[in-house]
């Protein structure tokens, strides 16, 4: 049975309500609203730290940036909320329009309760001398690269109503960005990803949508076992709402799935929107001026603990590299992953000037512009140093040792590692109001060309519930996942075990879209990534 047949064996929910000309209205204001708060923010984060423009390509540069960043969640937004929508949708628990305004006010409030975690875990997934130089032109190139080929590759499965995965978009830009810039120095294209960090994500972005087809089909046969109520198992009638209590529980669940997804996916977008502002404009973004008090006193004691733990490791005899060499034996310890005989003696160097700037100044507020980059490049270095030594047994580290280098981590991170209430609410608005528009083409898909029956309420509910847990399980642990995949396979698990079928043709596209997209997106981003370096 295809696609047509199976829509025209039931009424189709009506997708086509329009918010009229009001709403259309209300949309574009706040579009233009959006963009005027983002560019006011800035100005008022930069005044208040003295930043006076000397030349205005940089923040032209800039705000461009921000727009295409913010693009990329805009297209993010409709690309992936139809998975959230699609099963209240298709079993008449809400309207379509209604849907998916109420999907984007909790994609917006997923954004604004996010952790931070997720976007500073693919942020570190980047070549640590382009995050070292973001404000650079190869920076610049790299940032415009990795977003502009995620938004093409998801405008592109968009329009032909194939659901993928923007967090898998996003990763495989990022390698390509890697790969090609560590080509263009003469090294090996291996050699420009952290490919641990990357497994890591891969591996979430792999087993998530199994997860999601494995255990939507189980709580659909436990739901038939211990729910024996045949309305829940049958086609929804046309323009009738479901049982109240079913009905709560599938508005409830898009509410967890939008929620989560914008909790997760949001986190992206911030990720590299800090690090476009740390690159331009570094005195009021590179170091955390609101960190709380009584935080240098922390750090120092943090800072001698690490340094102790060091130093009894290198040997008395050991001389200190200057700071000059200590910051290039770290940078290629990171990017290399090559634990040499200065790697101890030269993190050890670096905490310690770390340490006397902080002192010297008094506070991170007070750090002088001159002064900012470097010391946050210092603490960036040090902390990926200190992750990378947890792993790595040559370093000869005890747990102990461990304990104490990851509590001076964590003092590093509070100072570099923070995202302004304004960058949140822009990748709120930017997520949330992307929800609301384009997604019909992948509701479609979901709705009524996975499976060759009809979604029933049970199947909704189920692959809901799966997605909505299996998302906010991710964003514990700081990991992206793709809402994509968990909910579509989700959906694909309960018309397996209902023994209503697939519909192979929509499964063989989503399967070919799920392997073309990193090698795809690699070889895109790259390729921009060349051209935008010659450009720039």
């Amino acid at each position: 049975m295809n696609a047509t047949a199976v829509a025209s064996s039931h009424a189709r929910p009506d997708l086509d309500r329009s918010w009229g000309s009001a709403g259309r209205f209300g949309f574009g204001a706040v579009v233009i609203a959006a963009l005027l708060f983002v560019a006011y923010s800035i100005y008022a984060d930069a005044r208040a730290v003295g930043v006076v423009a000397t030349a205005y390509l940089p923040f032209v540069l800039l705000f461009v940036a921000l727009v295409v960043a913010l693009g990329f969640e805009f297209v993010n937004g409709f690309h992936d909320t139809a998975n959230a929508v699609a099963t209240v949708i298709y079993t008449n628990a809400l309207p379509a329009n209604v849907a998916v305004v109420w999907s984007g006010v909790f994609n917006f409030l997923g954004v604004l309760f996010s952790t931070g975690a997720v976007a500073f875990g693919i942020v570190s997934l980047l070549p640590v001398e382009l995050i070292l130089q973001v404000g650079s032109d190869a920076g610049f190139a790299m940032v415009f690269a990795l977003l502009i080929a995620a938004i093409l590759w998801n405008l592109g499965t968009w329009l032909l109503g194939i659901p993928s995965s923007s967090s898998h978009t996003l990763i495989g830009s990022i390698i390509g960005v890697g790969v090609a810039n560590a080509m263009m120095h003469g090294r090996s294209g291996t050699a420009g990803v952290d490919w641990g960090k990357a497994a890591e994500i891969g591996e979430a972005l792999l087993f998530s949508p199994l997860i999601g087809f494995g255990l939507a089909a189980l709580l659909f046969l436990a739901m038939k076992l211990l729910v024996r109520n045949e309305a829940l198992y049958r086609e929804p009638q046309a323009g009738t709402p479901p049982p109240p209590w079913i009905r709560a529980l599938l508005i409830f669940t898009c509410t967890g799935v939008s929620f989560a997804h914008g909790s997760n996916d949001g986190q992206k977008g911030m990720g590299l929107i800090m690090l476009i502002l740390i690159g331009t404009v570094p005195t009021a973004y590179a170091l955390n001026r609101a960190v709380p008090a009584g935080y240098e006193a922390q750090f120092h004691t943090s800072s001698i603990a690490a340094a102790n733990v060091l130093r009894s490791r290198e040997g008395a005899a050991v001389t200190l590299p200057a700071p000059a060499a200590a910051r290039g034996a770290v940078t290629r310890y990171i990017a290399d992953k090559h634990f040499a005989p200065d790697t101890l003696p030269a993190l050890s160097s670096l905490i310690g000037d770390i340490d006397r700037q902080v002192a010297a100044y008094g506070s991170l507020a007070q750090v002088p512009a001159r002064a900012v980059g470097n010391i946050r490049n210092d603490m960036y270095l040090s902390s990926e140093a200190i992750k990378h030594l947890a792993k790595d047994d040559a370093a000869g580290l005890g747990k102990a040792d461990n304990d104490a280098l990851a509590t001076y981590r964590q003092s590093l991170d509070k100072g570099t590692r923070f995202i302004p209430t304004w960058v949140k609410l822009a990748v709120a608005f930017a997520l949330g109001l992307g929800t609301m528009v384009g997604w019909r083409r992948i509701v479609v898909t979901v709705g009524e060309r996975i499976g060759k029956t009809h979604l029933t309420y049970a199947q909704g509910a189920s692959a809901e519930l799966v997605a909505m847990g299996t998302i906010f399980s991710a964003d514990a642990l700081g990991l992206p996942v793709s809402t994509t995949h968990v909910l579509s396979s989700g959906v694909a698990g309960t018309m397996a075990a209902n023994g209503s079928g697939l519909q192979m043709a929509t499964i063989r596209n989503l399967a070919v879209a799920w392997v073309l997209t990193l090698p795809v997106s690699i070889l895109l981003a790259g390729t921009l990534y060349l051209l935008f370096s010659r450009l720039f």
